[in-house]
């Protein structure tokens, strides 16, 4: 992957995003076309071989384009467990280092926004970036007094390029949209927008930030980094480095099973506070936004995202996690009509509908033994196989824009969890947080 600007106009924008389509497309049209001539294992690689080789042309052109294309190739490669290894290996790249733009460029950026020379600023500032982001990427530096810090730089124009992004993803979502459902799709596109520009202020991350090791502040098994005020500022976020095990170690086999198991509570309890608690929730799952340290701790990256929960919202929640412990599935139809989840004239979703999902989540809180997230390898088929029996049932249903961020975390968590294959207190952890 080389260092490229990325592109800033609509339309150049645009004709990437078609001509990686139209890539993809051909690519499995031709393999398509070729299948009946293979069967068992001989099917299976070339399949496999296809979708890596097309996970790569994703990779590298939403690298390379960064903003909010890029931020929605994340959001695919959170749903790792229904993918191929070898395909969601290379669509983690996009979570993890993608391509970097020229550092003289980002020193360019940091010296514009901080209004001095590099080496006025820090004792030591790292030419190659440590990570790279869709709407910035972080270099390691030294600040004068010897303390280590990361600073996280936005890409040079970028507003105008997640400008150019909304534009051309707001037709094609409204587009899906319309083909799946018959909800009013404006409300919904307001929360995504609104997110995604809320993370072009770092002012605003920083602000997170701060609030977040407020209320973390005597919660032990949570790292939040402390911001740098006075190197940062909308374009340019400094704070100190926090290192720890990056996410494809931690997963490895160099850790134990009961390790990972203690990263997998902290996660999930983080979670679960933040919807119900603290109201303020980390919205941005991928599990490269974490790192982990060998005594159980976590430390939590990125806080551009987040998603302040209403209190309507959080007691409903809070109502449904309620009924699913006391085994309560019958009153499930009227409590997410309180949510604003209904059908059109507020026809409240059917128990046919709700069973089988209520099925797989009961489980999930089963006592003894703990529920192991990945231990029911077909858990994705079997979503998937309920989405589709259930899709003409859905295409008038209603829900609240508020929950879109939410049920993003919570699903970006459930594929973290099962990647860690994480057994712990999750019935516990649910009552604690819940009880009233």
């Amino acid at each position: 992957m080389t260092d490229k600007r990325p592109t800033t106009s609509s339309l150049g924008r645009i004709v990437k995003l078609g001509s990686l389509m139209g890539r993809v497309g051909t690519s499995l049209a031709a393999e398509r076309a070729i299948d009946f001539a293979f069967s068992g294992p001989t099917k299976q690689l070339r399949r496999t071989e296809n979708l890596v080789k097309n996970a790569a042309r994703i990779v590298e052109t939403l690298g390379e384009m960064k903003g909010a294309a890029m931020k929605v190739g994340q959001m695919l490669s959170l749903h790792e467990s229904m993918l191929p290894p070898e395909v969601a290996e290379v669509l983690s790249l996009l979570q993890q280092k993608a391509p970097s733009v020229p550092s003289e460029v980002m020193r360019y950026e940091v010296e514009g926004a901080l209004k001095a020379p590099i080496g006025e600023l820090f004792a030591d500032f790292d030419e190659e970036a440590y990570a790279s982001a869709s709407i910035g990427q972080v270099h390691r530096a030294t600040m004068k007094d010897g303390r280590p810090v990361a600073v996280k730089i936005q890409y040079p124009a970028i507003d105008r390029i997640v400008t150019a992004d909304l534009k051309n993803l707001k037709r094609l979502f409204q587009s899906l949209f319309s083909l799946l459902f018959e909800a009013d799709f404006e409300p919904l596109w307001g929360e995504l927008r609104d997110r995604l520009l809320e993370e072009l202020d770092y002012a605003h991350e920083a602000e997170n930030m701060r609030q977040m090791a407020a209320l973390y502040g005597e919660v032990p098994e949570i790292i939040i980094p402390e911001v740098i005020d006075e190197l940062s500022t909308t374009n340019v976020l400094t704070m100190e480095f926090v290192g720890g095990i990056p996410p494809r170690q931690a997963i490895s086999d160099r850790y134990p099973q009961k390790l990972k198991n203690e990263w997998g509570r902290v996660l999930f309890e983080f979670q679960v506070r933040g919807l119900f608690h603290d109201r303020l929730l980390h919205a941005d799952p991928n599990l490269a936004n974490f790192a982990f340290l060998e005594d159980g701790r976590v430390i939590v990256y990125d806080f551009g995202c987040m998603k302040r929960i209403p209190n309507k919202i959080a007691i409903g929640y809070s109502a449904l996690v309620r009924a699913v412990l006391e085994d309560r599935r019958q009153d499930i139809p009227d409590q997410l009509l309180d949510l604003g989840v209904f059908r059109a004239g507020r026809v409240p979703i059917s128990q046919e509908i709700i069973d089988p999902y209520f099925d797989l989540v009961f489980e999930m809180v089963r006592e003894d033994p703990p529920y192991i997230f990945g231990e029911d390898e077909q858990f994705y088929e079997k979503i998937m196989e309920l989405g589709a029996a259930s899709w003409s049932h859905s295409m008038d249903m209603s829900f609240p824009e508020d929950i879109i961020f939410i049920d993003r975390s919570f699903a970006g968590h459930f594929g973290n969890l099962t990647t860690l294959r994480a057994q712990g207190p999750w019935r516990q952890l649910l009552d604690r947080y819940t009880r009233s």
